[in-house]
């Protein structure tokens, strides 16, 4: 089954009283493209987070993003008090010991306040957490995900079969064309040979209808564009990532599509193809959320 690259999933859990909340989102793109917000205590775990999506997810924009609930204040921050003591020694320099200071400014200087930075136990233990937590909401993610891909297998195996019964059509009428097409050179030339005592070799009739059925014979080009919707229907029911094959199917069948209406010299079948390529339109388009 197919896979869309829109998905929502999240897992919430708590650690030593502190609430982790991991939020995951994901859109179509041609590549695996993460986006990674962590907190400044758990910063550590990026490139472990990293390799966790990119082993579970191959094709998409992806949003991660963990926050953390009721955290207390010295578990996020940390207060360097040797770089505020210089600081505090040279502002008493500048300003005499008797001027009032403003500690939330003091706060706001480079390298005073620092995120607090856990001991190995502890970061252990959040990595662990952190991590199984994050394959939580992976695999809703993915839950997801599949569920858009069963609605999005739907939609393009009905246009399959839409275009299938436009093959068939055209199959239908392409043996009548030859045959009108006789019948269309025949009445012109008698036209044009009327009063006149001359008639027409047989086989130079023949010789033109020859050449215009092998001019405009579009047989191979139906076998290769069924042989194409085939294949991309098969991939629509094949597990794994069937994004990029079933994108060059479209192309391949857009193309073919093509080379039938132009070789077929026909109105009729050139409507039939414009329904086929408006039908191949919306599969290329559905295609591109498809992971």
């Amino acid at each position: 089954m197919i896979n869309s690259m829109t998905g929502y999933g999240d897992a919430e859990g708590q650690l030593d009283g502190v609430t982790y909340i991991v939020e995951i989102k994901g859109v179509n793109n041609r590549y695996f493209k993460p986006k990674i917000k962590l907190p400044e205590t758990v910063a550590f775990l990026e490139e472990q987070v990293y390799e966790l999506l990119r082993h579970s997810i191959v094709r998409g924009s992806v949003d991660y993003v963990l926050r953390l609930k009721n955290a207390s204040a010295d578990m996020l921050f940390e207060i360097n008090v040797n770089a505020l003591t210089v600081y505090l020694d040279k502002l008493k320099t500048i300003t005499g010991s008797g001027v009032p200071m403003d500690v939330g400014g003091l706060l706001t200087l480079p390298g005073v306040l620092e995120p607090m930075r856990p001991d190995v136990q502890k970061s252990k233990s959040v990595r662990e957490f952190v991590l199984e937590l994050s394959g939580k909401a992976i695999e809703d993610f993915r839950q997801m995900r599949r569920a858009e891909g069963a609605e999005l297998e739907a939609d393009l195996l009905k246009n399959c079969g839409e275009i299938r019964q436009y093959l068939e059509k055209i199959r239908q009428r392409k043996d009548t064309v030859l045959q009108q097409y006789h019948e269309r050179l025949r009445t012109r030339v008698d036209e044009l040979l009327a009063g006149v005592n001359i008639k027409l070799d047989p086989d130079t009739l023949s010789r033109e209808i020859a050449v215009f059925a092998e001019r405009c014979d579009i047989s191979e080009e139906i076998t290769r564009l069924e042989s194409h919707l085939k294949q991309f229907e098969e991939n629509c029911k094949t597990d794994g990532q069937a994004g990029r094959r079933l994108d060059f199917l479209g192309q391949e069948m857009l193309r073919e599509a093509n080379t039938i209406a132009s070789k077929a010299a026909d109105a009729e079948i050139a409507h039939y193809v414009v329904d086929i390529k408006c039908c191949i339109d919306r599969l290329k388009e559905q295609v591109q959320n498809i992971e």
